[in-house]
């Protein structure tokens, strides 16, 4: 079974990278995965992995074309 687990700090480079640029990267994506999956995850890590996800939805952030 496959194990992800996300790097401390990880998150919020991610969201400051997606906000800055407007582009959500296959490693990105990764990240928010283990992110998603990870059950210990913090109030405010939540938070942003929710307004990133929302901002997909509303096609303020795009995908990078891979």
């Amino acid at each position: 079974m496959l194990t992800l687990q996300l790097i401390p700090g990880a998150l919020s480079e991610i969201f400051a990278t997606v906000c800055d640029t407007g582009i959500l990267t296959l490693g990105d994506r990764y990240g928010l995965m283990a992110a998603i999956l990870d059950e210990n995850l913090g109030d405010n890590e939540r938070r942003a992995v929710n307004r990133i996800l929302r901002a997909v939805r509303r096609g303020k952030i795009q995908f990078a074309a891979i």
